[in-house]
């Protein structure tokens, strides 16, 4: 199973997202390739400093981080496309049409997976299993209100606030995510 974020510059909130991921996954992260590219990336470039230590802080790892530029083949071979906002899953769904069906903002994959019912997965027993039935019921679960609370805001060059912000916006969807993972894993 590939995992990819996608954000803008691949220095904020890709890689902490897929980082944090890891983290949670723990012993099934074994069975999951987890990686992060930006729609705007400058091919080799560390992490954000205050994205990296909010990272550290949800347990990510951050050493081996070099920011890389999302392509069409990148986003071709991801089996699960999570991404900072609406505007990065437009650029996923541009470059590779057929990642449509499995390219989710962050926040809107656990929205659907905390909306559906005990029993809508009670039959799916792999993350591809998982990803295919979150894709097939995402109309069954109300949008927000306002459909930039899918989105999780940029904090790249913001006050340290926004930088915990945001790692606590994409921590709380990726407990959800990574309950589900390891619940199918």
């Amino acid at each position: 199973m590939r995992i990819l974020f996608v954000c803008s510059g691949n220095i904020c909130r890709s890689p902490l997202g897929a980082q944090v991921l890891q983290a949670r996954l723990g012993p099934a992260a074994s069975v999951h390739v987890v990686e992060s590219a930006g729609t705007i990336a400058d091919d080799g470039a560390v992490m954000d400093g205050a994205a990296a230590a909010q990272s550290q802080r949800l347990g990510g790892a951050t050493d081996s981080h070099r920011s890389r530029y999302l392509t069409e083949q990148i986003a071709a071979s991801a089996d699960l496309v999570l991404t900072a906002e609406r505007s990065h899953r437009s650029a996923v769904v541009q470059l590779a049409p057929r990642a449509a069906k499995r390219a989710f903002t962050i926040k809107q994959f656990a929205r659907v997976l905390d909306g559906l019912e005990p029993g809508d997965l009670a039959d799916v027993h792999s993350p591809e299993a998982l990803v295919e039935r979150v894709a097939r019921l995402r109309g069954a679960v109300p949008p927000p209100s306002d459909p930039a609370d899918d989105d999780v805001d940029d904090p790249y060059r913001r006050s340290e606030a926004t930088h915990v912000r945001v790692a606590d916006e994409i921590d709380a969807a990726l407990g959800t995510i990574a309950d589900a993972l390891r619940a199918v894993s």
